[in-house]
């Protein structure tokens, strides 16, 4: 343990804000208590990156490793923080460490308002990934996907989402919905490679068709897309379920007939230029996309029920804090009017879906300028004495469920295949065969 000089922190959540801001600490001098939900750490690193990407899982946690490796912290995994969890946010302020961090990330659902969005079939892009990264409780549910799925947005999750769908589901269409048009598309075109085999390239040319005198009005030039398509090289292969898009509609409606998803109820939009920012504006005209699956990829939000204070999907955080970048991550007490002393949010507990590993880095490191402030030494003493209890060997006491009770992750389709037809989703009789072949 470090002397009673020392900083003694506390920071809840082990993805990569949670990781890298104890490092900075730590690097600083710090005593670092590490509390994470899940008994690994890593979180989005973990669980949250695609399922066949080994070599990125690979490296990011022998970083993580290392990390956890330094003698002035102390990992406890499993260990919920929140209203429903052993340790509440009011228990961790009473125990007198000089300041905590919160980088448990966005864990609360981003809900549209969509009728039917909470409907057998329709899926929220989290607990999917989730599940098949094979995340307890995720793991053990079932999330069968139909033969036709529309995926409501276009970021890298939906990505991740289409190949899933494309290479590990019995799938035969896989629709990307987006309210705005191809030029605001948000995912990388590195990410996208991975589903270049589904991609439909001539549903996408007669999409852009469809949409080239919205896309015109406001000074988008359809053929520069087209142009870009033609110079990638086409894939060796392709697979047996296409990827196409659906650009300038704005989901309305889930319709659901005797308890099944037979489609996605959208209004038209058109694009309206305010400044630099280009937005989608209802025409009023509707109509549905057949399918019998919906997943809503549209980020994440944060917990109002954690108990920080809460406003619009964000945790709240000092006002007008540009000329203090410390500042700007510690939490603000709306009812006072003053910043809760030594808390701080940090990842995306701070700013839900913004960026992944390499974001989360630079917001940790940019946080850790808060804790480090000069602090009332008074309270260090008593907090080194109470999480004293802390300074056992950082390996967690395993409960009865734990990653390694999870089912094995699903097995990826032959390029061109398809799996026989039946009842029972591609999902899961992947999981079936996996299993007995274990």
């Amino acid at each position: 343990m470090a002397d009673d000089q020392g900083h003694v922190v506390a920071v809840v959540g082990a993805g990569p804000a949670g990781l890298f801001a104890t490092r900075a600490l730590a690097n600083a001098g710090c005593r670092v208590l590490l509390l994470n939900r899940d008994i690994k750490p890593g979180g989005l690193a973990e669980y949250g990156i695609f399922l066949d990407k080994y070599k990125m899982k690979g490296g990011l946690r022998r970083q993580f490793h290392k990390i956890l490796s330094d003698p002035r912290i102390t990992y406890l995994g499993h260990v919920p923080v929140g209203p429903d969890g052993p340790l509440t946010v009011e228990q961790l302020l009473g125990l007198g460490f000089d300041a905590l961090v919160f980088a448990h990330g966005a864990q609360g659902t981003k809900y549209l308002g969509v009728e039917g969005e909470r409907l057998p079939g329709v899926y929220h892009a989290k607990d999917l990934v989730y599940h098949y990264n094979r995340l307890p409780p995720f793991a053990e549910r079932e999330f069968p996907m139909g033969r036709r799925v529309a995926i409501v947005g276009v970021g890298n999750v939906m990505v991740d989402i289409a190949n899933y769908c494309a290479h590990y589901c019995d799938c035969d269409e896989i629709i990307a919905v987006a309210r705005r048009g191809p030029f605001e598309k948000a995912y990388e075109d590195k990410e996208f490679e991975d589903v270049e085999d589904a991609f439909d390239r001539e549903l996408y040319r007669q999409e852009l068709e469809r949409i080239r005198p919205r896309l015109e009005a406001v000074g988008q030039n359809p053929d520069e897309l087209t142009k870009a398509l033609g110079a990638r090289p086409e894939p060796a292969e392709r697979t047996s379920a296409r990827l196409r898009f659906r650009f300038l509609a704005s989901p309305k409606r889930v319709v659901a007939e005797n308890g099944r998803v037979i489609g996605l109820d959208v209004e038209e939009t058109r694009l309206e230029r305010t400044g630099d920012r280009i937005n989608a504006v209802g025409t009023g005209e509707i109509s549905r996309i057949p399918c019998d699956t919906v997943v809503f990829a549209v980020g994440d939000r944060v917990d109002p029920r954690f108990g920080l204070p809460y406003k619009d999907g964000l945790y709240v955080t000092t006002p007008n804090a540009e000329q203090d970048p410390g500042a700007a991550y510690e939490v603000w007490d709306p009812e006072s009017k003053r910043p809760l002393t030594g808390v701080f949010v940090v990842g995306w507990s701070r700013r839900a879906s913004d960026g992944v590993v390499g974001r989360a880095r630079l917001d940790a490191e940019t946080s850790a300028l808060g804790p480090l402030r000069p602090a009332s030494k008074n309270t260090s003493s008593r907090a080194m004495r109470r999480c004293s209890t802390f300074s056992a060997p950082r390996t967690p006491r395993v409960s009865c469920r734990t990653e390694a009770a999870a089912p094995p992750p699903p097995r990826r389709l032959r390029r061109g295949s398809s799996a026989p037809r039946g009842p029972a989703s591609r999902a899961r009789r992947a999981l079936r065969s996996a299993a007995e072949s274990a």
